[in-house]
């Protein structure tokens, strides 16, 4: 088993005396001199050691700087006819838009079934019918009492033919007359007649002078009331002639091609003379209204072609696929709009919209030939620093050439300058340019494949 320990007594050592304590004092001071006296030492040696194998080290000679050269491409200026595009866009509006209106008054009572917004319609197609009830009854209206007209004219005529017959009987009957009444005077002179009977025969003469008056008077009648037939023989024309067309109108049909925009017909509506029916616009018939800007219309105005009657290409892009069609720049807007910072310009699509189905409202893409630049050249628009300079490669080596920009054909330049036909121009952007660097061309891999070249040239 084990034992319990007995405890251990501490034993501390207690100060004798006074001389003891100054002793050690002394030693700690002397053996810190020591230590600082080594270390210093030590530090020392290693110093002046450190200088002497340096000092024994041969010198190695310093590698001279190396020149930097940079891999470019760059094309071959060419001087030449350059036309560049314009590019603008603009919206589609229809060319020609019409509300049709009823022209006669009526119920609806039948609208064709393919009469809807959006809808092809063709031209001379059925669209809707009023009752035509009202108007068959107002020509057949027109019809008896142009009949009746017509009858009435034929019996004034005859009256005037009778009377026309009455009057060369009575100027007959009075030639007669007079002839008896001169020679009853005669014989009343030479005393063989009397007073009585030349009264007699005077009498005779006046009443058929009145008789033949009365007649001319009544023909002049007559032949006044044969004009105001004939007139209204010639209103009761015009009122069948009038029915008819509104019988005719009765059947709405459309006097064109176009595609419906808004229909306000049904079964059973009333429909008032004017009421807008039906709304459509030319398929066919399609034009872009785009902006040129002040500096471009003006530049094209300048060209000899003008603007007007210049050729265009409309691209519409939907769903991933383009539609491009052929236009015509045929007018200038009527105003010339100051907030839209520039020149409208309307351009009629002269190809068929109907497969792509082309609306109003589309915003599309509208690509217009650009004047004409002679004696010009067309360089990349990575080739221009400060927009008024070229770096032309001569010898391996960079100069600086000074170019005016007078347009840009997507991403190239039509510029004139200080270049000549034939220089090699820097084509790379370059961050620290300037004239002196140098530079050489890229070196193809016969390893690399044309895809591996192709990436290591956009890179």
């Amino acid at each position: 088993m084990l034992k319990q320990s007995e405890p251990v007594e501490l034993q501390t050592d207690e100060p004798q005396e006074a001389g003891s304590q100054s002793q050690s004092f002394f030693t700690v001071m002397a053996r810190g001199v020591v230590q600082f006296v080594l270390m210093a030492a030590i530090l020392y040696g290693g110093f002046f050691g450190m200088n002497y194998f340096t000092s024994q080290l041969k010198e190695t000679p310093s590698r001279p700087p190396f020149k930097t050269v940079y891999t470019v491409d760059s094309v071959v200026a060419k001087q030449g006819v350059y036309q560049p595009n314009l590019t603008v866009y603009g919206e589609v509006q229809a060319s020609r838009q019409v509300d049709l209106r009823s022209l006669v008054a009526g119920k609806i009572v039948w609208v064709n079934p393919d009469l809807k917004v959006g809808a092809d319609i063709k031209k001379g197609a059925e669209l809707f019918k009023i009752d035509p009830f009202t108007f068959e009854t107002a020509l057949a209206t027109a019809k008896s009492n142009h009949l009746e007209t017509i009858a009435r004219i034929a019996e004034n005529e005859a009256r005037i033919r009778i009377e026309e017959s009455r009057i060369a009987r009575t100027r007959d009957q009075l030639k007669l007359a007079e002839n008896d009444l001169e020679r009853i005077s005669a014989l009343k002179e030479r005393g063989t007649a009397t007073a009585k009977g030349v009264e007699d025969r005077a009498l005779i003469v006046s009443q058929r002078r009145q008789t033949l008056e009365q007649s001319e008077l009544n023909l002049v009648v007559e032949k006044n009331r044969l004009e105001q037939l004939r007139a209204i023989l010639t209103r009761w024309e015009w009122s069948i002639a009038q029915a008819e067309r509104d019988l005719k109108d009765t059947v709405f049909r459309a006097p064109s091609g176009g595609i419906v925009i808004e229909k306000n017909v049904a079964v059973g509506r009333l429909l008032s003379v004017n009421d807008m029916a039906v709304s459509m616009y030319d398929g066919d018939r399609l034009e872009v209204h785009a902006t040129l800007t002040d500096q471009r219309f003006g530049r094209i105005q300048s060209d000899g072609a003008g603007v007007i009657g210049r050729p265009a290409e409309v691209i519409w892009s939907v769903g991933g696929e383009e539609y491009r069609f052929d236009a015509k720049i045929e007018r200038i807007s009527a105003q010339i709009e100051s907030n839209r910072g520039g020149v409208e310009v309307i351009a009629v699509i002269s190809d068929s919209v109907t497969e792509s189905a082309l609306r109003p409202g589309a915003f599309v893409e509208v690509i217009v030939p650009d004047k004409q630049f002679p004696n010009h050249f067309r360089v990349p628009e990575t080739a221009l620093y400060d927009n008024d300079t070229v770096y032309v490669i001569r010898e391996g080596k960079l100069e600086s050439r000074l170019v005016l920009i007078h347009a840009y054909d997507g991403d190239h330049a039509i510029i004139s300058g200080n270049l000549l036909d034939g220089d090699e121009v820097l084509a790379t952007r370059i961050a620290e340019i300037s004239d002196g660097i140098a530079v050489k061309r890229p070196q193809k891999s016969s390893l690399e494949t044309p895809e591996e070249q192709l990436i290591g040239k956009v890179q």
